[in-house]
């Protein structure tokens, strides 16, 4: 009896694995160093509300310092240079980047410009959300 409840899990992974092995996996790295007053600022602003948005359920936060060595497992196209730098990564590998942080209005835009133009992420525009939340809209 255990063996076959055994056999059956292992199958059911089996065939979960693979499915979930073909999507890419989008991250947003964020470099950042101690002292950076602007990481400072996006943590105090930002990071709390970043994963229960769409955009940080698509592309979930990876934070990493500035002078650590690049992970095995991420690519970037050059040197980061400025604290904080948002990398957006699909599969390891470098998309865009965000260079420093002029706030959260600015974030946000960027980030959708970013998303937009290296993903096939679909923000949903505060008119849409305006009329899902309006009844009869």
């Amino acid at each position: 009896m255990l063996t076959r409840i055994l056999t059956t899990i292992a199958t059911l992974i089996a065939l979960i694995l693979p499915a979930t092995a073909m999507e890419p996996t989008m991250e947003l790295v964020m470099v950042e160093q101690h002292g950076c007053a602007y990481c400072a600022r996006w943590d105090a602003e930002i990071a709390e509300i970043y994963p229960k948005t769409p955009e940080g359920a698509y592309a979930p936060l990876r934070r990493m310092g500035l002078r650590a060595p690049l992970p095995d497992d991420l690519t970037f196209k050059g040197p980061v240079i400025f604290t904080p730098t948002f990398i957006l990564v699909e599969d390891g590998v470098e998309q865009g980047r965000i260079e420093g942080y002029g706030g959260d209005e600015l974030f946000w835009t960027m980030l959708t410009m970013l998303l937009r133009d290296h993903s096939d992420f679909e923000a949903v525009s505060t008119t849409e959300q305006v009329q899902e939340g309006t009844p009869g809209g």
